[in-house]
């Protein structure tokens, strides 16, 4: 029996999974909501906006956005170096369900009668 070589995008056959690969873990929704919220933010805002994220994560979350295509980097050649981050189309096109989770959250958190923590 032949070893068959698979490709794992291929493998993603349900639109759930190929979602949370590229949404899932900790940051990137969260990256995402304060882009649409803001609109556009340089690193250290990111940075600053996330208290809870390493300079490591927070770089590696951005690359993998901007490589799905979610997020746009705009680099200014001046010095010091500016780079901006904003939503692309794509991006945009899931900030209803991100709007949705964000009002689930908030109903859960008043059930709870729990304080929203910034």
């Amino acid at each position: 029996m032949k070893n068959k070589i698979i490709n794992p995008e291929a493998e993603q056959r349900c639109g759930v999974d190929y979602a949370f690969k590229r949404i899932g873990g900790k940051y990137k929704g969260r990256i995402l909501w304060h882009l649409h919220s803001k609109k556009v933010l340089r690193y250290g805002e990111l940075s600053r906006t996330l208290p809870d994220i390493t300079t490591k994560m927070l770089t590696q979350t951005l690359r993998e956005l901007e490589e799905d295509k979610l997020i746009t980097r705009e680099v200014y050649h001046v010095v010091p170096p500016k780079v901006e981050y904003s939503l692309s189309s794509t991006g945009l096109e899931l900030i209803p369900f991100i709007k949705h989770l964000h009002n689930w959250g908030n109903q859960q958190l008043e059930k709870e009668n729990l304080e929203c923590q910034p």
